[in-house]
């Protein structure tokens, strides 16, 4: 059975605290409830269009959640088996996802991270009728986002001019293909990299590293992403805690988000203080598959 594809999500203006006005696309209104869809959609249709699947092929991805439950959704359209390898540890809001889906579930040690389910990846895959998308390396990835979610974003800005393109980097996909996106129609748009840290003390010195805080932002996976290949990358580095108050912020203001909303927010926010013209950045995920985590710590 085909469900239909992934609709046009809106985009919204968005101000905090009588800050700059940010336009933010709301990718958790997607399917699955996060912008993944688009990257499983494409790159499943894509496959099943030229022949790599078909009815029974196992779908084999590396991901800590997002990617899996829209892959999980995806494959449950299409037909397909799907197996997620995640490290151990992720929230079971996502676990539980993947199996409603009829998805299976591989958990990999914690201390191996993504690069350990990356490798149980290319084990799994070597099965007769298996299908690896490939999400970090997969150009198709970029393209997904820049004949999509792009094109969305030119019609729904007023105007339709991008000064600044913001997004955390996990497999890449986004920043890129919303930089190219934009780029095709004509924007000079600075595409600038929400980073974020966490800072502790140690001695005399401060040690500066991404944060297991904000899921799915990761450093030095991405064979998609890389400075050169946006050229004038601005990084922006925010405070693991900083994103995480900011994406309570969000949800209080109605935004149902997850954490990397939060850091795109804040990095969004520094760099439309410095520029004369409309910055977009993404809304990624729905705050539900965070519930066990410290989001939601002084709620529980």
């Amino acid at each position: 059975m085909y469900l239909g594809r992934v609709q046009p999500t809106p985009l919204e203006g968005v101000s905090i605290n009588d800050g700059p006005l940010i336009w933010c696309k709301l990718e958790f209104l997607n399917p699955s409830g996060s912008t993944k869809d688009r990257i499983a959609r494409f790159i499943l249709e894509k496959a099943f269009r030229e022949k790599r699947v078909q009815p029974g092929t196992l779908v084999v991805e590396a991901s800590s959640g997002s990617t899996s439950i829209a892959m999980a959704l995806v494959s449950a359209q299409l037909g397909l088996r799907f197996t997620a390898v995640m490290p151990e540890g992720v929230s079971a809001e996502r676990t539980m996802m993947i199996r409603g889906y009829g998805g299976n579930i591989v958990l990999t040690p914690k201390a191996d991270g993504i690069r350990g389910a990356l490798a149980e990846v290319e084990r799994l895959g070597q099965g007769e009728n298996t299908f690896l998308p490939r999400q970090f390396e997969n150009l198709d990835n970029a393209l997904a986002h820049r004949m999509g979610t792009a094109r969305e974003v030119i019609d729904q800005v007023p105007g339709g001019n991008v000064a600044a393109v913001v997004s955390g980097v996990g497999t890449g996909g986004t920043l890129v293909g919303l930089y190219d996106g934009m780029r095709d129609a004509g924007c000079t748009v600075l595409p600038v990299l929400a980073k974020p840290v966490t800072r502790e003390a140690v001695g005399d010195l401060e040690c500066c590293s991404f944060s297991a805080r904000i899921p799915g932002v990761i450093d030095d996976i991405s064979k998609i992403f890389s400075p050169a290949r946006v050229p004038g990358l601005e990084i922006i580095e925010i405070q693991d805690h900083a994103a995480i108050h900011m994406t309570r912020e969000l949800i209080r203001r109605g935004f149902p988000v997850g954490p990397s909303s939060g850091l795109n927010f804040c990095a969004a926010e520094e760099i439309a203080r410095r520029l004369d013209g409309p910055v977009v950045t993404v809304f990624p995920d729905r705050m539900e598959r965070y519930f066990t985590t410290e989001l939601f710590a002084p709620y529980r």
